[in-house]
């Protein structure tokens, strides 16, 4: 009965301990298979934004790029203009200068200084036609061959002066031009610095934004790799634990019903060990014995009638029989060693043996009970 009762202990202590850890592995799964997908929706957004990132300082690069290309061409051009009006400004100056120094007679440097000016990009052509009118009046003295003849002094001097009129209002204009031109790129340079200075802003701060998220992204998958690792070894555990659990209900039920098998088989031998006593002591088969579990009191009275009885050896034979059958029926081989024995040796020792069974079989019954 110790034994019995420990070993269902063991039985209920264990399941209720297994089935607890099922249970809260099951709720740890729950939990890590959650975990597992907000980490992988996680990683999955931060790499969209990521690719986001990336697309904006691609395209903000390049934005620096054509701005930078555009503003070299801008600035070569206002070089070239800028030189291209500052070289007339001064041309025009030194020719006015030369002008109004030498009313007449001008000597041959001043006069090249005036027809240096058709040389200029930004003489216009109705200029340079006047500037060719005004050099053609001191042609007759000069030693390079031009036959148009002086005008009078008096045309000569409203020539001058309309050609200085002319070079002064063209010398106006350029300044005015170069100026405008001036502040003009001044403006594209200050645009150009205030692009560049917003396009590097936003260029620095995504590339920030890129590297904490690709660290964020990183830490993601990481504690994914990780809760799928802690999935697996309690998926593993679980199952361990459910096999040992299935084997322990089964191993539990199986020795409980052994026990009962060995419970009733026990009973039923002594039933038929007291039907086989009274069959050698009275010869004939006594009812109740087939019904009821002999008591330790119907057994002594039996083998009290046993001793008295002084039986032949016909009761033997036919208790030998009655316990073959028994035996046969109950598939118990200490029925069927008793058998034999009854049939073979001598009354009194019979007795004795069936007296030493009974106390044996009462022993083990009430051992395992």
């Amino acid at each position: 009965q110790v034994q019995l009762s420990g070993f269902k202990q063991f039985c209920d202590d264990t399941t209720v301990e297994k089935k607890r850890a099922i249970e809260e592995a099951n709720e740890k799964i729950d939990m890590l298979k959650a975990d597992i997908e907000k980490y992988t929706a996680t990683a999955a957004k931060l790499t969209q934004e990521i690719a986001e990132h990336d697309e904006d300082i691609s395209v903000w690069t390049g934005d620096q790029k054509a701005a930078t290309t555009v503003r070299e061409i801008e600035k070569a051009d206002y070089d070239a203009l800028h030189k291209d009006y500052s070289e007339s400004v001064d041309a025009l100056q030194r020719a006015v200068a030369v002008l109004k120094k030498q009313a007449h007679n001008r000597p041959q440097a001043a006069l090249a200084q005036v027809a240096s000016l058709k040389s200029l990009s930004l003489i216009p052509q109705e200029a340079k036609k006047a500037i060719d009118l005004f050099l053609m009046q001191d042609s007759s003295e000069e030693p390079d061959g031009l036959d148009v003849s002086a005008p009078d002094a008096h045309g000569y001097e409203f020539q001058s002066h309309g050609v200085i009129e002319m070079l002064e209002k063209l010398l106006d204009e350029f300044i005015a031009e170069r100026t405008k031109l001036e502040k003009e790129e001044m403006n594209a340079k200050h645009a150009y610095d205030m692009l560049m200075q917003d396009l590097t802003a936003q260029i620095q701060q995504a590339t920030q934004d890129r590297e904490e998220k690709s660290e964020a992204k990183a830490k993601a998958l990481q504690a994914k790799a990780d809760a799928e690792g802690d999935l697996k070894d309690t998926s593993d555990t679980r199952k361990a634990d459910q096999v040992y659990l299935d084997d322990l209900t089964a191993t539990c039920e199986q020795k409980a019903m052994d026990f009962e098998s060995r419970q009733q088989l026990r009973a039923e031998e002594l039933e038929a060990i007291a039907k086989a006593i009274e069959i050698i002591s009275s010869g004939a088969v006594a009812g109740n014995a087939e019904k009821h579990l002999p008591s330790l009191a119907q057994v002594g009275s039996s083998l009290a009638q046993l001793r008295a009885s002084g039986a032949t050896r016909a009761p033997q034979q036919r208790a030998s029989d009655f316990l073959k059958e028994r035996a046969q029926h109950l598939n118990s081989r200490v029925l069927s060693a008793l058998a034999v024995r009854v049939e073979s040796d001598p009354f009194e020792k019979v007795k004795k043996m069936i007296k030493d069974l009974i106390v044996r079989l009462m022993e083990e019954a009430n051992e395992e009970a």
